[in-house]
């Protein structure tokens, strides 16, 4: 389940190219949570999305090679499993840009052509890269605490949550 490494968070730009894994102790702290922490009402999956400089739409990639380029780093279903995650992964401003972090419910993947996102509709807010880092954690933290259900209609739902690192203004969507 584990694909992303960093055994200290720093602010310097992370390459993420390659597909490092989480260490040991990491991994055992997750686990141990995963048994023990306060559930969370659905699991929630962090993607990297690697595409990086691709634009899916204007490239023609199908949706097969789009999800060759999505690295899977961490299913979570308690409390205490996603702040070991969120903690131990490179921050969104330390992410190259034009990648992207995704937070799906359940193991969703990213993709509008996915039968289960068919009640998912979409916002989008551009953000000061000073302010990425707090947008994103207060965005990922109202999904994962359901927050948004009652701002939602009753046949929609929240599918997921992406910051996408750009050169000028982030987004959050």
């Amino acid at each position: 389940m584990a694909a992303v490494e960093c055994e200290s968070k720093d602010d310097t730009s992370t390459e993420l190219s390659e597909t490092p894994v989480f260490s040991n102790e990491t991994v055992k702290t997750i686990e141990k949570h995963e048994t023990s922490g306060i559930p969370l009402q659905s699991s929630w999956t962090f993607w990297l999305d690697k595409v990086g400089k691709i634009n899916r739409a204007i490239s023609g990639i199908t949706v097969e090679e789009y999800k060759e380029n999505l690295t899977k780093i961490y299913t979570v279903n308690t409390v205490q499993s996603f702040w070991a995650v969120f903690n131990n992964i490179p921050s969104a401003s330390a992410v190259q840009v034009r990648y992207s972090y995704h937070l799906m419910r359940d193991e969703r993947y990213p993709l509008w052509e996915e039968p289960v996102n068919q009640n998912g509709g979409t916002w989008r807010l551009k953000c000061h890269k000073s302010d990425t880092e707090k947008i994103w954690k207060e965005m990922v933290l109202a999904a994962i605490g359901e927050q948004f259900a009652e701002c939602v209609a009753e046949a929609d739902e929240i599918c997921g949550i992406t910051v996408s690192i750009r050169d000028r203004e982030d987004l959050v969507q």
